[in-house]
């Protein structure tokens, strides 16, 4: 299983290699000059050169990106071009709250798919699975954006039950924290269900026509016990990948969220540095998403390996 895993790892290397070269090129694909188009027309020529020259900008992209690649090994990610602070400080502020988001909504996700799976698959053809079907398919075809417009005006504006926008740390008021976070966890964990349960329906259907679950039924035991003790586990699989993309399209996926909701997070923080022309900002929240699918896809791995054991011995 270590050597399956560090393969792994070693597959995806390359892969977040490629997406900060990537991040890195941006510069290049701006019209003239960096400086001149962050700046703007109003600058001088001498102080345009100056601010290229401070940010590396004059240096072509296989220079500029071995020297950030080299800082960046050892932590460094440069200053933020409007705020003036380092890149590392802005990210450390923001990551947490980006990840508390993602995580609530992937375990709401979590809490309401599988029970929403297990009953459609129980009860295949029947009121349950069809109400499912119905349920999903307007989850699917709802952005989240649009779902969390609708609970702000309803739940917000309208009958005030949960604030409209605004951020409370953890640590000074739990309550008020998760207060806060209702409404985008919602509108997150709404486009993320649909998908979770339904791939659950159809392992649990495969995993129910076996051999060992026919056996399991004759013993008498109950349909609950079944599914929750016989049937989840061999389905779990296809579950927990995705549920490893979802838990990296959330933490990539918050931008507008955090944009509606006023939330401080790491999306809140890439649309700001969009708007400044922040190049700096742009290539550290790109680099830390990208680690962020690596290593979910590593954790991915380890979970299959210990649910499945044919992964282990692969």
């Amino acid at each position: 299983m270590t050597r399956a895993l560090a393969h792994r790892i070693a597959q995806l290397l390359p892969v977040l290699l490629l997406v900060t070269l990537a991040a890195t090129a941006l510069v290049d694909l701006m019209p003239g000059s960096p400086g001149r188009a962050i700046l703007g027309p109003d600058a001088s020529p001498e102080t345009v050169t100056a601010f290229d020259s401070r940010y590396g900008f004059d240096q072509p992209l296989p220079q500029r990106y071995l020297s950030w690649l080299g800082h960046a090994l050892t932590g460094d990610l440069g200053s933020s071009i409007t705020k003036r602070q380092p890149v590392t400080d802005l990210i450390a502020d923001r990551l947490p709250v980006t990840f508390e988001i993602a995580a609530l909504a992937l375990l709401v996700s979590l809490a309401v798919a599988i029970p929403l799976g297990l009953a459609a698959a129980a009860r295949a053809g029947g009121l349950a699975d069809r109400v499912m079907s119905v349920l999903t398919s307007a989850m699917l075809s709802t952005p989240s954006f649009a779902v969390a417009l609708v609970l702000a005006y309803l739940l917000a504006v309208r009958a005030h039950v949960f604030p409209v926008a605004g951020w409370v740390p953890l640590h000074e008021d739990p309550v008020e924290n998760l207060r806060h976070l209702v409404l985008p966890v919602i509108a997150l964990a709404v486009v993320e269900i649909p998908v979770l349960a339904r791939i659950l329906r159809a392992d649990v259907l495969a995993v129910l026509r076996e051999d060992f679950i026919l056996t399991a039924r004759t013993k008498g035991f109950s349909r609950p016990y079944v599914l929750f003790r016989h049937a989840l586990r061999p389905a779990s699989p296809s579950l927990v990948t995705l549920t490893g993309l979802a838990a990296g399209r959330l933490i990539g996926g918050t931008v507008i969220i955090e944009s509606l909701f006023a939330l401080p997070g790491l999306g809140n923080l890439a649309t700001q540095a969009i708007y400044g022309k922040d190049l700096p900002v742009i290539q550290a929240v790109v680099v830390v998403v990208a680690l962020s699918y690596v290593v979910i896809n590593a954790l991915v791995d380890l979970v299959n390996a210990a649910i499945d054991p044919r992964v282990r011995t692969a």
